[in-house]
């Protein structure tokens, strides 16, 4: 399969994953009636999605450094499939149980086979990967208002399950056809690109080990604060402040437009050349001060834009940077170091549900309120890897920032020239020389009127000369272009 067919039967399936992450959550009242028991034994069988991932993904992380991605893609989706459709209608506690740790084994499968695939398909530092989580906060916001549709019209919960196995089997099919058609080429495992070579080379051996507790502990608190969110903010907006099932409901939805956004602005910003370090440090603050608000303020408008900013700062991508950051430490075992990173969210998974579950049963709000304590983890673990990375500019860093700024002046220069074209026609009209001394000179001295540093500015203004020059032999060739039509004629 072609690199852009792959990539949308991959960002397909985390449309669906985003759906699965929330859909036990969201669902947990209608479970609790159906199987006829407490909330606290629906927070139970979540827990069980914890479990799977638990056991799953270092196995499979190492796996896929072994056998390749591609199978472990597709073991995902197969598991997802059967979790979709059994959780549906199953009756029994066990069997629930076990199709949620199913589901946590899809899910292991999945981030095992995808982002390595991704980042060895050559995605600019990382940002394939962080889109990933644009699709998957696709599926979170539009779940919610399914549910909430399926509730209001008294309609049975099971079909927010059965849409999700549907767009599987679709994809699927895609993929499958793919096969046939001997399309579906996934990218040589385990590449070091250079980029990454040269961060691992910069950090010592102590300051690595640092930086590998730091992005380990925060794989669990990256993925604690948003299991949390989700799992109890609709119940703590509805019992503790008293707001409407739909706002409940639209508190999640905006936290899922928070994140949507917040990916788009993560990707153009690592696009940029903004360091990872930096975007994890400002968005776990922000996180924080957003949390605060959500858990403490009873006023539905500030909550709405507290959700939002969430969303933003929390779910934006920034555990796909951080685990980009991880495997620049140990760009040769991908597949091990994604295991290990989501081997710490998969405690979070199973452990949150738990205590989380254990809370409730005093208080919601204690429940709910949990989550600042996990926020302020998160800000040590990201500050513990900031620091054990700080290092001096790399060159390869140096060079991309260099290629973005030349990127911007060719843009630029394109632009220019189109006007020196434009000016080249109206000298022409009115019979004017191509060279203008008085206007060269002037451009000249508002360069150095504008230089910022002054030992630039002899250089700059060599620029615009070397430019300026041109830009009269472009005028020229124009004009005796024009001069042979004209003969021609």
């Amino acid at each position: 399969m072609h690199q852009r067919q792959l990539s949308i039967s991959l960002y397909l399936n985390y449309f669906v994953h985003g759906i699965g992450l929330i859909i036990l959550t969201q669902n947990m009242q209608a479970l609790g009636q159906h199987w006829q028991t407490p909330l606290a034994t629906v927070s139970y069988v979540i827990s069980g999605i914890g479990i799977g991932r638990l056991f799953a993904y270092f196995i499979l992380g190492n796996l896929s450094d072994r056998f390749g991605r591609k199978v472990f893609v597709n073991i995902g989706m197969a598991s997802y499939l059967i979790f979709f459709l059994g959780m549906a209608v199953v009756t029994n506690i066990q069997v629930a149980y076990g199709l949620a740790i199913l589901a946590g084994v899809a899910n292991s499968a999945l981030d095992s086979g995808t982002y390595t695939t991704f980042i060895e398909m050559g995605g600019r530092q990382g940002s394939a990967n962080v889109l990933l989580k644009a699709f998957m906060s696709a599926g979170e916001f539009l779940l919610p208002l399914l549910v909430a549709n399926l509730e209001a019209q008294q309609l049975w919960y099971g079909w927010s399950f059965m849409l999700a196995a549907v767009i599987l089997l679709i994809n699927g099919v895609l993929l499958i056809n793919g096969v046939l058609l001997n399309r579906q080429q996934f990218p040589v495992r385990n590449q070091a690109n250079a980029s990454a070579l040269a961060v691992r080379q910069q950090i010592s051996h102590g300051r690595r080990w640092l930086a590998t507790i730091g992005l380990a502990g925060y794989g669990y608190t990256s993925m604690a604060i948003m299991i949390l969110y989700t799992q109890w903010i609709s119940l703590f907006a509805t019992r503790t402040f008293h707001f409407s099932a739909i706002l409940a409901h639209w508190l999640l939805s905006l936290y899922s437009i928070g994140s949507i956004s917040g990916v788009l602005v993560i990707f153009w910003l690592l696009r940029r050349g903004v360091a990872e370090t930096k975007l994890l440090v400002a968005m776990n603050v922000g996180s924080l001060v957003a949390l605060l608000v959500i858990c403490y303020s009873p006023i539905a408008g500030l909550s709405m834009i507290a959700a939002l900013a969430f969303g933003f700062t929390a779910a934006g991508g920034v555990m796909q940077v951080a685990l980009n950051l991880f495997i620049k430490l140990y760009p040769q075992v991908k597949g091990r170091v994604t295991g290990i990173y989501f081997t710490f969210g998969s405690i979070a998974s199973f452990t949150i549900p738990l205590i989380t579950g254990w809370l409730s049963q005093q208080n919601v709000a204690l429940a709910m309120r949990f989550d600042l304590l996990i926020g302020v983890a998160g800000i040590g673990c990201v500050g513990l890897a900031a620091w054990a990375i700080r290092s001096p500019k790399s060159l390869s860093q140096e060079r991309q920032r260099i290629n973005h700024i030349d990127q911007q002046i060719v843009r630029l220069l394109n632009e220019r020239f189109d006007t020196v074209t434009a000016i080249g026609e109206l000298k022409q009209q009115q019979q004017l020389p191509v060279l203008d001394q008085q206007r060269e000179q002037r451009v000249l001295h508002q360069v150095a009127a504008k230089s910022k540093q002054t030992a630039h500015t002899p250089y700059l203004q060599a620029i615009y000369q070397a430019i300026m020059r041109n830009s009269r032999a472009y005028q020229t060739d124009l004009h005796d272009l024009h001069k042979e039509e004209i003969n021609h004629d």
